[in-house]
């Protein structure tokens, strides 16, 4: 059976942050595992992808140790900030750069080019990756998550409660969620913010002083991290998943959210548009407003909790997106494909 390498964050399983690249790492290391690939695993501490330099030599470490024409498999946030130690080893391993979110500097344009070939976590980041880079378009590969099928949620009549799934951090554009809230305090709605408060404290503050000042903390609750069970009630209790993302690759919260029926309010930001996708007669399963804009946030939150036909309708093409969502095994195809061909070259 074909061995495989695979170089992870040392936080790869740490329930205190949980995120999507870490649980995409998760799910294809299982998968490749489950369809015969003899996969061996090496975390590297550090805090990717600000290493110290002590934590880059623990990552030659680890491919110094590795056998010649090793397969090996690098998670973007350790290969696109060690460009000098990838290219220490580019010739005598088959490198393949599994890029999640890309950071468009030229030390990730220098990495990339240490890589015999590079997997990307959605459509639109192979696109930035290619306008951005000088990459052959014909070793740059995309393996899209996944999304493990679940119940439909209830759902309520008002279509009050509503669900953010994102580490607390600046990136994430909680801020501007607030803001929009707070143009709806006349309405009825309550918000769960699942997701690690660690990333970003001083943003976690600023939120909560926010949510003080428009007195919305007796409406929106902070729950921290949630894992398995707990994160699945918390979805099966939600009417609509709200992400204000200023930013997204994929946003594999989406197709969760999807996957249970649950229309998704989204910015139109990177890759978000294609993973909220359509129904196959052409239906948003959800709302689209433009990053940083609470004022349209807003308009749209408003739309969602007075109009029960548009609920309705938003509920139907959720439904009907579900059954058109790809499960982890045609990702882990997708993987496999690309590593075959890094074998190949």
């Amino acid at each position: 059976m074909p061995v495989l390498h695979v170089i992870l964050p040392g936080d790869i399983d740490d329930p205190a942050s949980p995120s999507g690249g870490n649980g995409y790492d998760r799910r294809i290391c299982a998968g490749l595992a489950a369809t015969g690939w003899t996969v061996r695993e090496h975390p590297v501490p550090g805090a990717w992808p600000q290493p110290s330099p002590a934590e880059h030599a623990v990552l030659a470490g680890v491919l110094t140790g590795l056998p010649d024409d090793a397969l090996v498999l690098v998670d973007g946030l350790v290969a696109s900030v060690a460009p000098d130690t990838l290219a220490g080893h580019a010739r005598r391993l088959r490198l393949v750069a599994l890029v999640h979110l890309p950071r468009d500097d030229d030390t990730e344009a220098r990495a990339l080019a240490c890589a015999t070939t590079v997997v990307a976590t959605s459509a639109w980041t192979r696109e930035r990756l290619l306008r951005r880079y000088a990459l052959p378009a014909d070793r740059v590969h995309v393996a899209a998550p996944g999304v493990d099928p679940a119940p439909p949620a209830a759902g309520s009549a008002a279509g009050s409660a509503l669900l953010c799934v994102a580490a607390v951090a600046a990136h994430k554009g909680h801020d501007v969620l607030v803001e929009a809230l707070a143009e709806v305090t006349d309405r009825s709605w309550t918000l769960t913010c699942v997701g690690a408060l660690h990333r970003d404290p001083a943003f976690v503050d600023r939120l909560r002083d926010r949510l003080r000042v428009h007195r919305l903390d007796g409406r929106v609750r902070l729950t921290g991290p949630l894992t398995g069970d707990r994160l699945a009630a918390a979805y099966a209790a939600a009417d609509l998943l709200v992400h204000p993302s200023r930013g997204e690759t994929y946003g594999m919260v989406v197709t969760e959210a999807l996957a249970r029926g649950i229309p998704v309010l989204a910015t139109a930001v990177g890759g978000l548009p294609d993973t909220l996708g359509h129904t196959v007669a052409g239906d948003r399963p959800g709302l689209l407003v433009p990053p940083e804009d609470p004022a349209t946030l807003a308009t749209a939150l408003r739309q969602w909790l007075d109009d029960a036909a548009l609920r309705a309708d938003l509920r139907r093409a959720a439904a009907q997106r579900r059954a058109t969502l790809d499960d982890w095994t045609s990702t882990t195809t997708r993987i496999t494909t690309a590593l075959k061909e890094a074998m190949a070259r």
